[in-house]
């Protein structure tokens, strides 16, 4: 149910964007899924909640969905961009391909993307969504280093963001990203994402023109491929049974 004035909680958002505000137990990837349809591009879906920064925005591409995907890629360039904008100095932001965000490699949270099923792969999809959710405020009631595989942002040392801002911040880099896509072509935004990979020795990564991760190594003729997306249709990082990031 979205929340209404006076009720309703407002963030500091780029012109282009639209904010709907839902309350804490709803899902923001679901119902921005939902009124996608007619809400139109720039809609953005948050959900005011302690524990996570939830939120999801609606895209409206241009490029047949075989390519639009790739918008993917931006929203996970501007989710880490804004953490690393609040990051303390030397903590480590990156991401496991091609949708879990960590820190220190503690998993953190990541982002997903959703769009009209049945949805012809050569023609322009009508909407795309991408949603994302990080974990802000460590819930379990044990101490830092229970669990080993998963952190949050109050035990990495991030005072200044909570989820708003965290949100609004996305935001503004959502935009950048897309800029850069616009001005200087897709390989703009598929630079800046595998950099945020973590990197082996002789290894280099690529983005193609589906979205699929391309692998090689010094000294080797093999090239590795990883398909897109399959791996979309299930996030590696969320635990369905408890409606956030895995612990």
């Amino acid at each position: 149910m979205r929340i209404r004035a006076p009720f309703e909680q407002t963030l500091d958002l780029p012109p282009p964007f639209t904010l709907v505000t839902l309350r804490e137990r709803a899902n923001a990837f679901t119902h921005a899924m939902e009124i996608a349809p007619t809400s139109g591009a720039g809609t953005l879906v948050y959900v005011g909640r302690f524990d996570l920064a939830e939120f999801a925005v609606v895209l409206e591409p241009e490029e047949p969905l075989h390519l639009a995907r790739r918008a993917f890629y931006a929203g996970m360039v501007a989710l880490s961009d804004a953490l690393l904008a609040y990051a303390p100095p030397r903590k480590i932001v990156t991401i496991d391909w091609p949708d879990a965000i960590r820190i220190d490699d503690g998993l953190l949270g990541g982002g997903r993307l959703g769009w009209p099923p049945g949805a012809p792969e050569d023609e322009p999809p009508p909407w795309m969504v991408f949603g994302a959710m990080i974990r802000t405020v460590s819930m379990s009631g044990e101490e830092p280093g229970v669990y080993p595989v998963a952190t949050a942002l109050d035990q990495e040392g991030f005072d200044d963001i909570g989820a708003s801002g965290l949100t609004e911040a996305f935001a503004r880099h959502l935009m950048a990203a897309i800029h850069g896509w616009q001005s200087d072509g897709f390989d703009s935004v598929a630079r800046e994402f595998v950099e945020r990979l973590p990197h082996a020795a002789g290894t280099h990564y690529g983005i193609a023109d589906n979205g699929d991760l391309i692998v090689t190594h010094a000294g080797r003729t093999d090239v590795g491929r990883s398909a897109l997306l399959p791996v979309l249709r299930t996030p590696s990082w969320l635990d369905p049974e408890r409606g956030g990031p895995r612990l």
